[in-house]
């Protein structure tokens, strides 16, 4: 099983948004992630940076305006 971890790129700062993310699905407002066990967390006015399935990170950047 592969689980991610998200990261949100701030300025070149990485901030964890959530780990072991068993799921994303992306919207139109933004990016909605869920784990087995925690509520699902949406993330809105960013997009999908980059993804590193060989380390398991994610990183969300936000949308220009």
């Amino acid at each position: 099983m592969c689980q991610m971890k998200v990261m949100l790129d701030k300025e070149g700062q990485q901030e964890l948004v959530m780990e072991d993310v068993t799921k994303l699905e992306v919207a139109e407002d933004g990016i909605t992630v869920s784990t087995f066990f925690e509520e699902p967390k949406t993330v809105s006015g960013v997009a999908v940076k980059t993804i590193d399935f060989t380390s398991g990170t994610l990183i969300l950047q936000s949308k220009p305006v």
